[in-house]
């Protein structure tokens, strides 16, 4: 298995993470260690790097690119929403650096054989965890009509998603729809003179990314992990999160800043009676963004959005 992949913004990432020897880390989102590589070179020869993922592949990618550091790393094959648990087998409580990847690695895309890619004719599967119970292909081929309206529309914030949804319906009453490159081709439909070349975007990006999105309970699993995230980290520990669309990005911001702002009285109360107290600290009172020449070396890179915290 070849585990190809370039980490979106990792100059960025080494900045905010500013990791330090024999202190602990967690990679949330171990993808294809180009982040955790980085990390292991920072904390040696003492430090401790917990590395999570919930793609077995990914583990397995781990276990060999992070072989010379193997004294300094406990790998996971978990979700990342499970790190309580995850401390307290180790008997850490808390870590010093906190780093989630939020993208789909280049792997993902083109080697899972798990039909991520629009470009590939692969089963309709899209699960990250191959455990999971729910694939993509029983989505598509059991939800309502409605329900797939509000997936596009709510996760991929397609505006077609009603005329798709309806689509959906009227080709798998025929048959199944099995594989991306069906699917594909029912969200596309009869190519449109001129159009296609004018947009920025493939046509099924959207609603590809939604049904993952629903797949694997993305935004539900990251509002989970951010509502408890200062727990796990050290006075001065760091928060380091990359999210690669604006619903993502929504709920990293939110959270960080009502962690920061701590009290949640009305304006019109004389004084606090919540008794919530800030703990953290915005490192990037505005998103940070790739530059232009890493989007030119690793386009993937273009949609990144990073946004980081310290704990106080």
């Amino acid at each position: 298995m070849q585990y190809n992949h370039i980490p979106a913004m990792p100059v960025e990432v080494a900045y905010y993470l500013n990791c330090k020897p024999d202190k602990i880390y967690v990679d949330c989102t171990l993808g294809g260690c180009g982040h955790a590589v980085g990390i292991c070179k920072k904390i040696i020869p003492d430090g401790l790097l917990i590395g999570i993922d919930q793609d077995v592949d990914a583990i397995k990618n781990a276990k060999r690119k992070l072989k010379p550091y193997e004294r300094n790393v406990r790998l996971f094959n978990e979700n990342f929403t499970n790190l309580k648990t995850i401390l307290s087998h180790l008997n850490i409580t808390s870590a010093d650096g906190i780093l989630l990847d939020l993208g789909l690695s280049l792997y993902q895309l083109e080697a899972s054989g798990r039909g991520f890619s629009f470009k590939r004719n692969e089963p309709l599967d899209m699960r990250m965890n191959i455990k999971s119970d729910i694939t993509a292909e029983q989505i598509i081929n059991k939800a309502s009509e409605e329900s797939l309206r509000n997936i596009f529309s709510d996760y991929g914030e397609e505006r077609r998603a009603k005329q798709i949804a309806r689509k959906i319906v009227k080709i798998r009453k025929d048959e199944p729809i099995k594989t991306s490159r069906q699917l594909a081709g029912i969200v596309v439909g009869p190519a449109k003179k001129g159009k296609s070349a004018h947009q920025k975007i493939h046509p099924a990006t959207r609603v590809f990314m939604a049904l993952r999105i629903a797949v694997n309970k993305e935004l539900e699993n990251l509002e989970s992990f951010m509502e408890n995230v200062a727990d796990y980290l050290n006075p001065g520990g760091r928060l380091c999160v990359l999210s690669f669309h604006s619903l993502e990005d929504r709920i990293v911001k939110h959270r960080i800043k009502a962690l920061e702002k701590g009290c949640t009285c009305p304006p019109q109360f004389p004084q606090c009676v919540c008794n919530k107290k800030s703990v953290l600290r915005s490192l990037t009172r505005k998103v940070i963004r790739p530059t232009t020449e890493e989007i030119a070396k690793n386009p993937m890179a273009r949609s990144t959005r990073l946004r980081a915290a310290e704990k106080l």
